[in-house]
């Protein structure tokens, strides 16, 4: 398994850091669970905060770190204590990404945060309600708690699962690994055993989940929550798109655009399950055209919708 990117680990350390703190020594095997990581991986981040500080490097502006009997303290440098001056750029940043925790189901809606932010808002002098509005993708909070629970005690799923790619529905057992939102969605990174290799599920794509008696052993490394990663042997599809259907561009990842005249566009897929790819072109109809890549692929899906109608 690859090594996790300099951008996960960052994302780790965010969030490792204040829980550390905030629970003053917890057990190395605490922490650890808490973050699905080794002890060896945790060293090496811990490792990071010693260069985490300003010039001149002395240690009131140095992030320092306690590792004693097995456990771990953090403590801020004197400059983490000094009143936070924001940027209206930088305020509206943090407002959208707390409205964005606070649009988790299960947040309390008048928690601390709520109130944390709506001061935020009073200071930019906005309407905190009117000018950031968060939506995470529809999932049931009943699933997204089940599934929480599921990764964090090491249990395996069993899933009844709607693939999109393939047009089907298929139980399948996983290992759930962890549940987090991405481009407006929710999805469930999991070992798959009917592929046997790692896999993201669509959360409002789940049909049912039931939690099974059997654990698993967690990687000792957590794989990069990224949505979609294709692959160098993925077909690839051109299409040129009328001004209508330019919202492929932006809901899909493109890998090319080019803008062409009238308002057309000219984009490149990954085209990975020909099912996707027929949908899609039966949705935009006339609106596309393939330049270059499997350029029957509408056409066959409509002679088979055709032949539904007639019989």
């Amino acid at each position: 398994m690859p090594p996790p990117s300099a951008d996960s680990r960052v994302r780790r350390l965010l969030a490792l850091v204040p829980w550390v703190v905030e629970h003053d020594g917890p057990r190395l095997a605490d922490v650890c669970a808490r973050f699905g990581i080794t002890e060896e991986e945790l060293a090496a981040d811990l490792e990071l905060l010693w260069l985490c500080g300003l010039p001149p490097y002395s240690p009131d502006v140095l992030i320092d770190v306690d590792i004693s009997d097995g456990r771990v303290w953090i403590r801020y440098a004197d400059y983490f204590g000094r009143p936070l001056r924001l940027t209206p750029a930088e305020a509206l940043a943090l407002l959208a990404a707390g409205k964005t925790l606070l649009a988790t189901p299960g947040t309390d809606p008048a928690g601390p945060l709520a109130r944390g932010l709506d001061k935020l808002a009073s200071a930019l002098g906005i309407d905190a309600g009117a000018a950031v509005d968060i939506a995470l993708g529809p999932a049931p909070g009943e699933l997204l708690d089940a599934l929480r629970a599921a990764a964090a005690d090491h249990r395996q799923v069993e899933l009844d699962y709607y693939s999109y790619g393939s047009d089907q529905d298929r139980r399948r057992v996983v290992d759930p690994y962890a549940v987090f939102s991405a481009k407006g969605q929710w999805y469930l990174s999991a070992w798959c055993h009917a592929v046997d290799d790692e896999r993201l599920f669509r959360v409002d794509r789940i049909r049912s989940a039931r939690m099974l008696d059997t654990s698993f052993d967690p990687p000792g490394v957590v794989p990069d929550l990224a949505v979609f990663e294709p692959g160098p042997d993925d077909p690839r599809v051109t299409l040129e798109l009328e001004p209508g259907a330019r919202w492929v561009a932006e809901q899909y990842p493109a890998e090319k655009v080019e803008q062409l005249s009238g308002g057309r566009a000219r984009v490149v897929l990954v085209a990975s399950r020909p099912a996707w790819l027929e949908r899609l072109l039966l949705r935009l109809g006339p609106d596309a055209r393939v330049v270059d890549g499997d350029a029957t692929a509408g056409r066959a899906a409509a002679a088979r919708l055709l032949e539904r109608y007639r019989a």
